[in-house]
This record gives C-alpha cells, sequence and structure tokens, in this order.
C-alpha cells in the first residue's frame, strides 16, 4: 500500500459514500410513504363481466367481495370459479400497480437487484 492512500477512500470516494446513504434515506422515506398510500387504494378486479367484484388493497389485502344477484342461480361451481377470477383480477391489478410506484420510487438509483 503506498502511502497517503489509507483505506481507499479519499475524500471523493467518502462524498460518493455521503450521497448513496442520502438516497437510501431518501428510497426508505419514500418507500414508508408509498407502504401507506399501498394501504389506503382500493384496486378491483372483475370477471363475468362485472357479476362478480373484488376489491383489494394496493398491497393485496382483500377489502370486499361484490357479487351481482344475477349470478347467485347458477350454482355454486360457477360462482366460485368467478370469485377466484376476480380475486386473480384484483391480484395482477393490485402487484402490478406496487411495482409501478417502486420503479417510480426508485427511478435513477442504481441498486443492484432492482
Amino acid at each position: 500500500m503506498s502511502k497517503g492512500q489509507g483505506f481507499g477512500f479519499g475524500l471523493g470516494k467518502m462524498k460518493e459514500l455521503t450521497e448513496a446513504f442520502k438516497k437510501a434515506q431518501q428510497v426508505q422515506e419514500g418507500a414508508k410513504k408509498l407502504q401507506e398510500e399501498l394501504e389506503q387504494m382500493e384496486i378491483m378486479g372483475e370477471s363475468g363481466g362485472g357479476l362478480v367484484k373484488v376489491v383489494m388493497s394496493g398491497n393485496q389485502e382483500p377489502r370486499r367481495v361484490e357479487i351481482s344477484p344475477d349470478v347467485l342461480g347458477e350454482g355454486a361451481e360457477v360462482l366460485s370459479d368467478l370469485v377466484t377470477a376476480a380475486m386473480k383480477d384484483a391480484y395482477v391489478k393490485s402487484t402490478a400497480t406496487m411495482r409501478e410506484r417502486m420503479e417510480e420510487l426508485t427511478a435513477g438509483l442504481q441498486i443492484p437487484g432492482m
């Protein structure tokens, strides 16, 4: 090791490290705010042309199921299939929303694995 090099942390490296910590803190604060927003969101999935609707939060917490009286006479199997399809639709929309919002939050950052 040559004299004056220390452990490889010159002033430039310290500035980069400080900036990285600031960005990480901003992302952490943004992630907390985003989590709160996702908890408040209501995302609807539907099936059967709107006969069955499932509402989830932005973080996939089930909120409610709405079933049209028009579908009740179709039998348990059909109703089960429609509820399952509406749940899948709500889940896909909810996860897509979460992913989009996280991408917005981390836009421009060089974070490994994201």
